[in-house]
């Protein structure tokens, strides 16, 4: 064992000692195992990360804004605050699909089941 894992093993010891593990959010619930084999492998710890850092990608992030707009547009009853909406709603439309067909994922049909998925999580 090198001096870094036992330095670490030894610390984990002492916090074990004083409790700090001891009142951690989602004690005693279960741990849902995500399935990642839609990444690559080398990207995985680095979905891991962005995931609970709460950053979402991109093409998420925009739906999320859209559903957000569509929302605020069926709620709204002035004129030029619903236009404003509207005009910010299609622009990000725009972006979405500019952004999927960069990325060529709208040809895929085992793609857009996957997002949808997910998109419906969202609402």
């Amino acid at each position: 064992m090198d001096i870094l894992m036992y330095l670490a093993e030894e610390k984990i010891l002492e916090a074990q000692k004083n409790g700090v593990f001891d009142n951690l959010p989602g004690k005693g619930q279960k741990i849902i195992p995500e399935d990642l084999s839609m990444l690559p492998e080398e990207l995985r710890a680095g979905y891991i990360i962005l995931k609970n850092a709460g950053v979402l990608p991109e093409e998420l992030q925009l739906k999320k804004e859209l559903l957000t707009l569509q929302n605020l547009i069926d709620c709204c009853y002035d004129d030029e605050e619903r236009k404003v909406l509207k005009k910010t709603y299609n622009e990000k439309i725009l972006r979405f699909n500019l952004l999927l067909e960069r990325r060529k994922k709208q040809n895929s049909p085992v793609v857009k089941a996957y997002l949808n998925k997910i998109y419906g999580r969202f609402k």
